[in-house]
């Protein structure tokens, strides 16, 4: 009696673990590589032949010369292993009493920012932590600190940030939004004349 309970029971979660866990993921895959080369890959940008990045992970710029991207719920390093949210809420002491306010002291000192008028996604991590993009008004806050420490004019850089601004996904999706690599690479090759 157990037997019979027990051997189409056991051929069945092997079937299954084949079917979902091998069969699957495997066909998922090779079609995403066939139809989607760049994107399966990891979306990496290259310069000089050289991965710099992936538009699809954020990175931490730091320097003055660069546009600044959201702040990173998995650390200073943008780590993709730790992707994910802070689990913080706006009810939570730790968020509201020092984790929002560095980032808004960050704005003010570094950008010029005036209190109670800083984008929101200037001063908080996206749900992974990891987002490549910010708004366009984050992107137009920083732009006379960029064009100053480049030695560019603010319009040239407001024109880059124009020229890289994408709308709604579908026209529907979303809100437009400025990838911040994308945008840091264009500004370095304006600055070098490349």
């Amino acid at each position: 009696m157990l037997r019979a309970i027990l051997r189409p029971a056991l051929a069945i979660t092997v079937a299954l673990s084949a079917l979902t866990g091998l069969a699957y993921p495997g066909l998922v895959t090779a079609l995403a590589h066939a139809l989607f080369p760049a994107q399966a890959a990891g979306s990496f940008v290259h310069r000089d032949g050289q991965p710099v990045g992936s538009s699809l992970i954020g990175q931490g710029w730091t320097r003055p010369g660069y546009f600044h991207g959201r702040p990173s719920a998995a650390g200073a390093g943008y780590d993709a292993a730790a992707s994910g949210g802070r689990n913080k809420g706006p009810t939570d002491r730790i968020l509201n009493d020092s984790l929002i306010p560095a980032a808004v002291e960050h704005a003010v000192q570094w950008d010029g920012a005036r209190r109670g008028t800083i984008p929101a996604d200037l001063v908080t991590a996206s749900a992974s932590g990891l987002d490549p993009e910010i708004s366009p008004a984050s992107a137009a806050l920083q732009v006379p600190r960029v064009a100053r420490a480049r030695g560019l004019p603010e319009s040239v850089v407001t024109a880059l940030v124009q020229r890289h601004t994408r709308g709604r996904q579908f026209r529907l999706f979303g809100e437009p939004r400025v990838n911040v690599l994308l945008l840091n690479l264009a500004l370095d090759s304006a600055s070098t004349g490349r």
